[in-house]
């Protein structure tokens, strides 16, 4: 069973992450600080991106374009406050 984590996008007590989305200081904020719900969300979101701007996510460019949205949809007013220190998504961002 995953932890409980104050999560900081929708305010809510819920079930964190089963697993750490990718191996950085911005996966660990992330599985920290976001609950499952809104990780889905993003991931859903993210696939909109992709599709949209057929985007290459093997692409270094495509991979910071995803990471800023992503800072930017999960922690909004507060993105970039963890993304400076290596905040690359290798590995995948859930999708």
């Amino acid at each position: 069973m995953a932890t409980m984590v104050q999560c900081r996008r929708c305010g809510q007590t819920r079930e964190g992450m089963a697993f750490q989305p990718f191996p950085s200081d911005t996966g660990r904020r992330v599985f920290e600080q976001i609950c499952g719900t809104c990780w889905a969300e993003w991931t859903k979101f993210q696939q909109q991106l992709i599709n949209h701007y057929g985007l290459n996510v093997r692409d270094p460019k495509a991979r910071e374009f995803l990471l800023k949205n992503m800072d930017q949809f999960l922690f909004g007013a507060d993105a970039g406050a963890g993304a400076e220190a290596g905040g690359t998504a290798e590995g995948g961002g859930g999708s």
